[in-house]
């Protein structure tokens, strides 16, 4: 799968392989991997690690279960992790199982690629009302996350500001997870019968039919970061049509349009130029030029509940800032999503630019708080989003990737100066801590495919990481057969 990797050879080929951990099983740390084990001439041993049972991170848990083609993209690197040279450790958490100074007295290099775990805030008075949710805690629950809080999404589902269940739910983002959240909420039991959602998410979802689904954008329909294909599928629902809550807005072409805009523009002026929807269809509202200034709520003190959006129409002044354009109207909201990107989260012991929300580095290289900017300590490495902030999409992890190897192996004279350090999976057995491996990891996915086939699809995922560790534990040469 690497492409375009430079060869990097040592003098004398050292007589131990270079032993480096990858904090974070997800795209970033796949790639990461790949890359390593298959540019080194010398030998290398990679130990990948995960606070999860199971590897492949946003993969698995925050592609939408309804693009089973990106979801499988997880299936490329099966290859990669059976390798001899590589060890999956899931379930080790730091600062639970281990320390970061851990890892640095048992390894030659650590790359971290764990990712942007938080999400940002709106920071708007009544954010935090009952019903008002992170599309991050939204994708995690649907997508079947062990540590997502399911009484908080399922009760927000459940309840709706009237009592009468969420009619009208307000997404506020103009990226791919805002298009992916609204999208999930607008289809119907059977488009998403065939996916591979936990049971418990298809039966709350089938209960949840709301009438209106409305998304905010603060900027117009050019300055949105959907991806075209994404926007597409909003016009191919069952039983959802897509309308624009202002047929006014401007969708013409502005000068230096990328390709991407000028594609979603088209789209939209596709919608904009259909016949109106048929009456008793629900509906997906997009509201551009829109940004929310409060919610609304009610209820018992300490219990209220969002009722409805404060919206602000916007516009551009004469120095590009974005500023109001006239009065706030309210939108009914039994349920407020916020997709407005997520943020990464200090790891214990390692340096974080706590503005930029990202692992301060050089070309890959950790670097730490010395003031003249020089690398901390030979030998720690970020990749992904927790080098570079969340951005782009999954495939932006690949050179991402290389520029990081290329820093790695060029350190690796100087870090085979040590003595073999023994690795990471021997230690952990040796304290009695438990870890997932690849074996186990093969366990869960023949659970999953075996319980999907019982009900009549490819895959049920796991939720419960008590069911995932029970089924890595499985040895299914024990089970007794027909004539035992």
């Amino acid at each position: 799968m690497t492409e375009n990797a430079p060869p990097n050879a040592l003098s004398d080929p050292p007589g131990r392989p270079l032993r480096i951990a990858v904090v974070g099983a997800g795209p970033a740390g796949l790639f990461i991997v790949d890359t390593l084990t298959d540019t080194a001439d010398f030998p290398v041993s990679v130990e990948l690690i995960d606070r999860i049972p199971t590897p492949f991170g946003l993969l698995r848990y925050g592609v939408a279960p309804d693009h089973p083609a990106i979801r499988s993209i997880r299936n490329r690197f099966t290859t990669l992790l059976h390798r001899d040279d590589v060890a999956f450790l899931g379930g080790v958490e730091i600062g639970r199982d281990l320390t970061v100074d851990d890892l640095r007295e048992h390894l030659d290099a650590i790359v971290y690629s764990y990712g942007s775990a938080s999400d940002r805030h709106l920071d708007i008075p009544g954010e935090d009302l009952l019903g008002s949710l992170s599309a991050t805690e939204f994708v995690a629950w649907y997508c079947g996350h062990p540590d997502a809080d399911r009484a908080v999404v399922e009760d927000a589902l459940a309840a709706g500001g009237s009592g009468e269940g969420v009619q009208s739910v307000v997404v506020v983002g103009a990226g791919n997870v805002a298009l992916d959240v609204a999208r999930v909420l607008a289809r119907t039991p059977d488009e998403l019968a065939g996916t591979d959602m936990p049971d418990h998410v298809l039966a709350a979802l089938a209960t949840t039919t709301p009438q209106e689904v409305h998304l905010l954008a603060r900027r117009g329909p050019a300055d949105v970061a959907f991806s075209t294909s994404e926007l597409r599928e909003l016009g191919q629902l069952g039983d959802a049509d897509v309308v624009l809550a202002d047929p006014a807005v401007d969708l013409s072409d502005p000068p230096e349009l990328s390709r991407t805009a000028g594609r979603n523009l088209a789209v939209l002026r596709q919608w904009e130029q259909a016949e109106p929807p048929a009456p008793g269809r629900r509906r997906v509202v997009l509201h551009f030029w829109s940004r929310p200034v409060r919610l609304v709520g009610a209820g018992p003190a300490g219990h209220e509940r969002v009722q409805a959006v404060s919206v602000e129409p916007t516009e551009l002044d004469d120095d590009n800032r974005l500023v109001a354009a006239g009065p706030a109207y309210d939108i009914r909201a039994d349920l407020v999503l916020r997709a407005v990107g997520y943020r990464g989260v200090r790891l214990p012991g390692v340096p974080f630019d706590d503005v930029g929300a990202v692992i301060p580095n050089e070309a890959g290289r950790v670097l730490g708080i010395k003031a003249d900017g020089a690398p901390a300590a030979m030998g720690e490495y970020v990749t992904g989003w927790a080098k570079r902030g969340p951005q782009g999409v999954i495939g932006t992890n690949k050179p991402d990737a290389r520029e990081t190897a290329r820093a790695v192996l060029a350190d690796a004279p100087e870090l085979l100066r040590r003595p073999d350090p023994g690795g990471l999976a021997a230690w952990l057995s040796a304290c009695g801590t438990p870890a997932v491996d690849i074996a186990g990891w093969d366990r869960i996915d023949a659970a999953e495919l075996a319980l999907g086939q019982t009900e009549g699809r490819e895959r049920t995922t796991l939720a419960d990481r008590a069911a995932m560790l029970a089924a890595a534990d499985h040895d299914p040469d024990d089970d007794p057969g027909p004539d035992r």
